[in-house]
């Protein structure tokens, strides 16, 4: 596959030539016998020329714009604006949308929250297929299948990029928030933080995995608890369903604690091998009867819940909140007397969101996502802030 650097491209048919503009790409297949040379023009602008024991070209022409979802100031609207298309700079791919988690940091940055980042296209959880690369980019190649995560990129050079901490990186990019993200027919990404898809997984499955399921795979292993021990998830939203999963295929007893009794089957299918319901016993007394937990897992952003479940933890246990829910007051007794410690991780580089997606389809882990279609997503959006989302909403790309 390569890239076509002259103004227009040649197609020859039959006595004619046709030509096609640049940026077109061109595929060498080698076909079956025909009686006749073919021509057919396909809805995505593909040129196909078949022709008896020849090889054909395919060309497939980019858009000079392409719709996008921006947010033009803080605290304004989701606006569907047609975009210039850019082509990559160096270290940059562009890639042909699929799909896009809609997610309540895209909220948080549409809110100004992350500072005046302004106008801005929304979107970290992207998976599509790269279309063209910028100069010095060998790490993917065009028709790769990739995603583009929470983080966007480092500088290499910081003493964080040079333990290996590249999301902690002192000028680290955000999709979505530093540069424009996924909520697009086509975006740019910086190729030092691209994340490599396999091809074979469910693009809208797999997007989520991408912000959810790195920060929950990510958080647990990097608490380094000796498989067996009890590990406790609060919350069975967007985080927690996976979270319970995640837990459950690395080799722990899984308690999930949530409200009403009705989530008891529903966690039990997740992975769940106790269930308690936050809303009729007392979550610390349950966890202590049960010998306390090694590790609990916060997801949902309720601080009042979780300010008190450090006394559930055994001694040397750790808290790891994950939910972005502002202050929480947490005891320091509990710390003190019992050695526990409380924690947060910020989700994960290229690799890790990798490995993420590794473990996911190896072990059966499943993100529950509801499709949109691309041009519903403020209903999208909507349903994320209400909770009517079971659990992740994706944006799919046609």
């Amino acid at each position: 596959m390569k890239w076509s650097k002259t103004p227009e491209v040649p197609i020859q048919l039959g006595n004619d030539t046709v030509t096609l503009p640049a940026r077109a790409v061109s595929y060498k297949v080698r076909l079956s016998p025909l009686s006749h040379p073919v021509p057919v023009w396909n809805p995505s602008c593909i040129l196909r020329y078949t022709a008896s024991s020849h090889t054909f070209n395919s060309i497939m022409t980019l858009p000079k714009t392409y719709k996008a979802w921006q947010v033009e100031k803080a605290g304004g609207p989701l606006v569907q604006k047609e975009l210039e298309l850019k082509k990559p700079g160096p270290g940059q791919v562009l890639v042909k949308v699929l799909a896009c988690g809609v997610c309540h940091s895209d909220t948080g940055m549409q809110q100004g929250h992350f500072g005046d980042v302004f106008p801005r296209v929304p979107g970290h959880e992207i998976v599509g297929d790269v279309v063209e690369l910028g100069d010095g980019v060998t790490k993917v190649k065009n028709g790769d299948r990739v995603g583009g995560p929470w983080h966007g990129g480092h500088d290499q050079s910081c003493r964080s990029c040079q333990r290996g901490q590249f999301q902690c990186c002192d000028n680290v990019a955000i999709n979505g928030v530093s540069q424009d993200g996924g909520y697009a027919q086509y975006v740019l990404l910086r190729a030092e933080a691209v994340v490599r898809v396999p091809s074979n997984v469910d693009p809208v499955e797999v997007a989520p995995l991408l912000c959810a399921g790195v920060t929950v795979f990510n958080g647990i292993r990097k608490m380094n608890i000796e498989q067996g021990n009890l590990v406790a998830v609060q919350g069975l939203g967007g985080l927690g369903h996976l979270a319970v999963q995640y837990a459950n295929k690395m080799g722990y007893k899984v308690a999930a604690l949530s409200s009403g009794a009705s989530k008891k089957d529903f966690a039990t299918k997740l992975g769940a091998h106790e269930y308690i319901d936050s809303s009729a016993d007392d979550p610390v007394k349950k966890l202590t009867a049960l010998g306390g937990a090694a590790l609990i897992i916060a997801t949902a952003p309720n601080p009042k819940a979780i300010a008190p479940l450090t006394a559930a933890l055994q001694p040397g246990g750790k808290l790891l909140i994950l939910a972005p829910v502002g202050t929480v007051e947490i005891n320091s007794v509990d710390l003190i007397i019992g050695g526990r410690s409380v924690h947060g991780w910020p989700s994960g580089h290229a690799l890790d969101s990798e490995e993420a997606i590794d473990f996911a389809t190896t072990h059966g882990v499943k993100c529950m996502v509801e499709p949109f279609g691309f041009d519903k997503a403020t209903e999208a959006v909507e349903h994320m802030l209400s909770n009517k989302v079971r659990f992740r909403g994706v944006l799919v790309v046609e």
